[in-house]
């Protein structure tokens, strides 16, 4: 009976499957905004089933760390510290859409790299 156990473990832990952006870090309400972080509104839709909080993680997300690949230097600074946060989603009245708030830490953005944004 305990082999049965292992191999089911074995297959949910390698089973298919996506962890939620928000679960990642990339959504969180108790964040305060740094005064050297980059603030940055976005408009969104979400698709059908999927929560506003979700869909604004995921832009949190793939706007930031989510995409990145493992490399070597991962060791040296943890992740967290360039990850976006989303702190707030507020539904904009007679639509179905929404406003994500997300901020960026400084950080994660090279010098130059942003026109007219003066580092």
């Amino acid at each position: 009976m305990a082999g049965n156990n292992t191999s089911l473990k074995k297959k949910t832990r390698w089973a298919a499957g996506v962890t939620p952006y928000a679960e990642m870090g990339y959504y969180n309400t108790s964040y305060e905004p740094k005064d050297t972080d980059v603030l940055c509104v976005f408009r969104l839709v979400p698709q059908d089933g999927v929560e506003p909080a979700e869909a604004a993680a995921a832009v949190a997300g793939e706007s930031s760390t989510a995409s990145w690949t493992v490399v070597w230097t991962d060791r040296l600074t943890p992740f967290e510290h360039y990850q976006a946060k989303c702190y707030q989603v507020d539904p904009i009245p007679g639509t179905d859409q929404y406003m994500a708030y997300i901020a960026y830490d400084l950080d994660l953005f090279e010098e130059g790299s942003i026109a007219r944004l003066p580092i």
